[in-house]
């Protein structure tokens, strides 16, 4: 097994990852803990994650499944994870996003950030 390997991050980018999560909003993962809730003790909650970041300790925890019903009287799942997991993923998102943009190709529009389906449909549309 390998040890844990240390990643560049700062505080600042916790801290910027925080205020995106918090815009969002969104509901509790396994540990019960809302936004509000994580709020107060933010200072702490926040230096505890970056730690954990920083050092390559971080280790997510379980994500919680919700059922949601679907227009033909079934279900599909959700995955609500929690507040520090979706702090976690912005900062990996915000650090990985801009250096991954660079390889694809300037036609993907797929689960791009800026880019949509009616952006795709339209340069086709000129094109062909």
């Amino acid at each position: 097994m390998n040890p844990a390997k240390s990643f560049p991050i700062t505080k600042h980018q916790v801290w910027e990852a925080y205020k995106r999560v918090k815009a969002n909003r969104g509901g509790a993962g396994v540990d019960a803990q809302t936004l509000e809730k994580f709020d107060q003790d933010l200072g702490n909650n926040l230096y505890k994650l970056w730690n954990r970041m920083a050092s390559g300790s971080y280790q997510p925890t379980p994500v919680k499944r919700v059922e949601i019903p679907k227009a033909n009287g079934g279900t599909r799942p959700l995955g609500i994870p929690t507040v520090t997991d979706r702090i976690a993923q912005t900062v990996v998102k915000q650090v990985l996003e801009p250096e991954l943009e660079k390889h694809f190709h300037p036609d993907s529009y797929g689960y791009r950030p800026g880019r949509s389906a009616h952006q795709a449909l339209s340069v086709t549309r000129k094109r062909c």
